[in-house]
């Protein structure tokens, strides 16, 4: 296999990482939230499920972006969409703005579940589809382990009062990771014909990849 077709296949598939990683890491928040803020059993729920419901936004329409403005351009969204909502999430002082943060990186989720298992299998060969692919979803397990040891190693390390915001703040780290590796990935070559009837750079692409 082509190594650059396995490096443009894993960085896609890392936004599987930052999908289970985020899903999990506010297991280890949400009741020093809940505290914190003195939130009703109600307010506490729609706090903590604001990434789920923005995942599901951006699962819905996560095609319009990755069809008009292409595969790539898609994947480095969704990082900086991560980028935000860990970042934001981690510094603010209400729910309310609490809920915001954790909702655009829930869109920024939502949109990867689209964006990446495309852009993998528009530019894998049909022999190596299945196995590249299925990256996405071993990223997004694998993202939900290390969620449970990052929450494990902070919470005995950090103060109690402030453990919450080091472990939503520390998917800033992978976060930008994913940004900076999706800014050398190709364009999908599908995209590139069908959408932009750039046929020479398609080719161009296919031969990096082949």
């Amino acid at each position: 296999m082509n190594y650059r077709l396995f490096f443009f296949a894993v960085t896609s598939a890392l936004a599987g990482f930052l999908f289970g990683f985020d899903t999990v890491v506010i297991s280890g928040a949400e009741s020093k939230i809940q505290q914190l803020w003195s939130l009703s059993g109600t307010a506490h729920g729609l706090a903590i499920s604001a990434a789920l419901w923005g995942t599901v936004l951006g699962s819905l329409f996560g095609n319009i972006p990755a069809t008009k403005f292409g595969r790539k351009n898609t994947l480095i969204t969704n990082g900086i969409l991560f980028l935000v909502g860990a970042l934001g999430s981690a510094v603010v002082n209400d729910v309310y703005s609490f809920f915001l943060f954790r909702f655009i990186g829930g869109i920024g989720i939502g949109m990867s579940t689209v964006a990446a298992p495309l852009y993998i299998s528009e530019i894998a060969p049909k022999e190596h589809r299945g196995k590249l692919t299925g990256l996405f979803q071993f990223n997004i397990v694998f993202g939900i382990l290390m969620a449970f040891f990052s929450n494990y190693v902070i919470g005995s390390l950090c103060d109690e009062s402030t453990a919450w915001r080091y472990m939503l703040g520390i998917q800033i780290l992978p976060a930008f990771v994913y940004t900076m590796m999706c800014l050398y990935i190709p364009e999908s070559p599908r995209y590139l014909i069908i959408q932009k009837n750039q046929l020479a750079e398609a080719i161009r692409v296919f031969k990096t990849i082949s």
